[in-house]
C-alpha cells in the first residue's frame, strides 16, 4: 500500500489504525507493507514511532506484541507531489520492498490528499511508469480516491476524464466510508434476505422515507474546505445519495459489484430533477447556525477561518422523488446539518397508516400512527421496528413499542471501523462498496440543479437556527402532516419490547 498524505488527519486517525486492526485480526498477509510518500523529511524509524502513537490514540484495539511485526513493513519516502525525482525515489524504494518482502509488484495507491492533487499525482505516477493500464499478466495496480470528486458537475466530469486517461475504471476505487458501515451494508441483507420486508417496500405501503445525517460538532479545522463546499456538497452529494440508492434500488441480478452499482445508477437517473428556482425553493431549505441559546456554542460565522458574512449552508433539508414504478410520488426526505443536538445518522421507513381506526379517538396515544422501520447507522448500529401494542389493563389503549436489534449486543463484538472493510475490499479487488464513475456523474447531475436554483434565488437570512438545535423551524414543512416532525427528533417515545443490555 502506497500512502500519499500519510502525515494528514485522515491517515493518522483512520487509515493507519485500520491497517493495524486488520493485521491484529489476522486479515493481512505477514509480508504486507506500507510505503508512505509525503513532503516532510522523515526516516523510517521516525515514521514507525509516530504511527504507534497514533494507533494508541485512535485504534479500536491497542497495539500489542504484533505491532513490531507490522511496523517492520512500514517505510517512508520524502517528495513533492509534482517532483519526478521524488517519484523516481519512490519507484526505487518500492522495488527494494518487493525484493525484501516478496510483494510481487502489487500496488494499492491511496490518495489521502486534497482532491486538487488527485490528477497531478495520477499523472506523475503514470509518467514514471508506476501506474499503467491493467493487463492480466501484470501485477495489479489500483488507486483509491477520497471524496470529493469535483466541486460541481463540470469539474467532476473533468476529473473523471483526466484520471481515466491513465487507468481503467476497474483500477479506480472511489471511497465513500459510509458504504463500509455494517448497517449500510445490512440494508441489502434486510431487503433481499427477508421475505417479510420486500413485498412491503414500495409506494403501496410506504408513506415516506427520511434520511438524517446530524452532526453535533461544528466545522472544526475544516473551515477552509467547508466554507467553499457547504453541507450539500460535503454530505448530500455523496453519502446521502448513496444511502438513498440502497433504499430505493431494485434487486440486483447477483451480488457482483457491477450488478449492484448498475441498480444504484438507475435510481440516480430516475431522481426527479428540480428544473426551476421555484421548484428548488419549494423542495429545499437551507440553514446556517447562529450561537447557541445560552451563548456557549459559537455561531458558524464566528468559527475560526469562516468569513463574517458567509452565505454557506450548514444545514439542508430537501424533498426528493424517485420516478419509478416502485416509488412514484413517495417523498424521500433528506436532512443534514452541523451543530445539532447529537451525532446521529439514520434511515427511517414510514409505513402508511391503517385504513380504519378501529380503536376510536382514545385508542392510540398517537393520533396518526404507522409502523416505522429505523436503520441506525451511527453512532449506534442496528435496526428498530416501531409497532402498536395494547397497554396492559382494562380497555383498548394502544401505544408504540420497539423491536430492537443492536449489532454490538447481538454479535458480542465491537463493530469494525468502515475503513477496515473498505481497505480490505480494495486490496482484494472487490469494487462493490466503491462508487463508479457514472454514479458520481449522476449524483452531481441531480445536485447541480439544486445549486443552480439557489444561485438564482435571494440568499436566505442567515443565521436561522441556534447551534445545538435541530435546524430552522420551517424545516417541519418538509414532513408529511401525519409524521408531525422529523423522526430523529420524535422517536425517543417508544417503549422497548425488552430491556437493552449493556454491551
Amino acid at each position: 500500500m502506497v500512502l500519499f498524505g500519510a502525515t494528514g488527519d485522515l491517515a493518522r486517525r483512520k487509515l493507519l489504525p485500520a491497517i493495524y486492526n486488520l493485521a491484529h485480526d489476522g486479515l493481512l498477509p505477514s509480508n504486507f507493507a506500507v510505503c508512505a510518500y509525503a513532503r516532510k523529511p522523515k526516516s523510517d524509524a521516525d515514521f514507525r514511532s509516530e504511527l504507534r502513537a497514533e494507533v494508541e490514540k485512535h485504534s479500536r484495539q491497542k497495539p500489542e506484541a504484533d505491532w513490531d511485526q507490522l511496523a517492520q513493513g512500514m517505510f517512508y519516502v520524502q517528495g513533492e507531489f509534482d517532483d519526478d525525482a521524488g517519484f523516481a525515489r519512490l519507484d526505487a524504494r518500492l522495488d527494494e520492498i518487493d525484493r525484501q518482502r516478496g510483494t510481487k509488484g502489487n500496488r494499492l495507491f491511496y490518495l489521502a490528499v486534497d482532491s486538487e492533487f488527485f490528477v497531478p499525482i495520477v499523472e506523475r505516477l503514470s509518467a514514471n511508469k508506476l501506474l499503467t493500464f491493467q493487463r492480466p499478466d501484470q501485477p495489479w495496480r489500483r488507486v483509491v480516491l477520497e471524496k470529493p470528486i469535483g466541486h460541481d458537475l463540470k469539474s467532476a466530469q473533468g476529473m473523471l476524464y483526466a484520471v481515466e486517461q491513465h487507468i481503467s475504471e476497474r483500477q479506480i476505487y472511489r471511497i465513500d466510508h459510509y458504504l463500509g458501515k455494517e448497517t449500510v451494508q445490512n440494508i441489502l441483507a434486510l431487503r433481499f434476505g427477508n421475505c417479510i420486508y420486500e413485498p412491503l417496500w414500495n409506494r403501496k405501503y410506504v408513506d415516506h422515507v427520511q434520511i438524517t445525517v446530524a452532526e453535533a460538532e461544528g466545522v472544526g479545522s475544516r473551515a477552509g474546505y467547508f466554507d467553499s463546499a457547504g453541507v450539500t456538497r460535503d454530505m448530500v452529494q455523496n453519502h446521502m445519495m448513496q444511502l438513498l440508492c440502497l433504499v430505493a434500488m431494485e434487486a440486483p441480478g447477483t451480488m457482483s459489484a457491477d450488478d449492484i452499482r448498475n441498480e444504484k445508477v438507475k435510481v440516480l437517473k430516475n431522481l426527479r430533477k428540480m428544473r426551476t428556482p421555484a421548484e428548488v425553493a419549494e423542495h429545499t431549505l437551507r440553514g446556517q447556525y447562529g450561537p447557541g441559546p445560552d451563548g456557549k456554542l459559537p455561531a458558524y460565522r464566528a468559527e475560526p477561518g469562516v468569513p463574517s458574512d458567509s452565505k454557506t449552508e450548514t444545514y439542508v433539508a430537501m424533498r426528493c422523488f424517485v420516478d419509478t414504478w416502485r416509488w412514484a410520488d413517495v417523498p424521500f426526505l433528506l436532512r443534514a446539518g452541523k451543530r445539532m443536538p447529537r451525532r446521529e445518522t439514520e434511515i427511517s421507513i414510514h409505513f402508511r397508516v391503517p385504513p380504519l381506526n378501529l380503536f376510536g379517538e382514545t385508542g392510540h396515544d398517537k393520533p396518526c400512527f404507522g409502523n416505522i422501520l429505523t436503520l441506525n447507522i451511527q453512532p449506534r448500529e442496528g435496526v428498530v421496528l416501531d409497532m402498536a401494542a395494547k397497554v396492559p389493563g382494562s380497555g383498548m389503549k394502544l401505544t408504540t413499542v420497539e423491536m430492537d436489534f443492536d449489532y454490538t449486543e447481538s454479535f458480542h463484538q465491537k463493530v469494525a471501523d468502515a475503513y477496515e472493510r473498505l481497505l480490505l475490499d480494495a486490496m482484494n479487488g472487490d469494487q462493490t462498496l466503491f462508487t463508479r464513475g457514472d454514479e458520481v456523474e449522476a449524483q452531481w447531475e441531480f445536485i447541480n440543479c439544486i445549486l443552480d436554483g439557489w444561485s438564482n434565488l435571494p440568499p436566505p437570512r442567515f443565521p436561522n437556527y441556534f447551534a445545538g438545535t435541530w435546524g430552522p423551524e420551517e424545516s417541519s414543512r418538509m414532513v408529511p402532516p401525519c409524521a408531525e416532525s422529523w423522526h430523529t427528533e420524535s422517536k425517543r417515545t417508544a417503549v422497548p419490547v425488552h430491556a437493552r443490555k449493556t454491551p
